[in-house]
């Protein structure tokens, strides 16, 4: 039987951190399935979901806890197998003049949705022509069934004009061919 390992690491970044890593999971019987991994700031920030053999789990999570002596703070949690209710996808972009506060005030709108943040990027880049910073977002969500898109989409565009961004919900199950391209 399988077992899902999810680990966290985050330190200061240098060549060879990700090999590092995937020679310890790989030495100890893991499996790389899926993974995260980002420098911020001068620090390395990842998370991997790992797969393994029951029987080797805790020799697993033993050897990536070896990692800590490379100066890397790890958390490792086992994956649950509960099944999730049933999400569609949709994509969310965002650009607009930064300010404190967006990615909150969005969330706060999907939240009262029942609508979950599977995944999120985040930048802030200069503008071309005035050099302002512009943030830049795009995220993955999954809506509950039962949850009207039409709804959320005039929530989200009320929030937009107040915060004056551009923001766009992709929808790409119900996007025609020529939509998409």
């Amino acid at each position: 039987m399988k077992t899902s390992v999810i680990l966290t690491v985050i330190g200061p970044d240098r060549p060879g951190l990700v090999s590092a890593v995937a020679a310890k999971a790989r030495a100890a019987g893991g499996n790389w399935q899926e993974s995260r991994m980002t420098q911020l700031a001068g620090q390395f920030a990842g998370v991997v979901l790992l797969e393994a053999e029951a029987d080797v789990a805790d020799k697993l999570e033993s050897a990536l806890r070896e990692l800590e002596r490379d100066g890397l703070q790890v958390q490792i949690q086992r994956g649950s197998h509960l099944s999730a209710s049933p999400r569609h996808h949709v994509m969310l972009d965002l650009v607009g003049h930064d300010r404190p506060g967006i990615v909150q005030d969005i969330t706060a709108v999907l939240a009262r949705h029942g609508v979950g943040v599977e995944t999120l990027d985040t930048a802030c880049e200069p503008a071309s022509m005035t050099g302002e910073p512009m943030f830049h977002a795009q995220a993955r969500l999954g809506v509950p069934d039962g949850v009207d898109l039409d709804t959320l989409q005039d929530d989200l565009e009320a929030l937009a004009n107040e915060l004056m961004v551009d923001l766009e919900l992709h929808d790409p199950q119900h996007e025609s061919p020529e939509t998409a391209a």
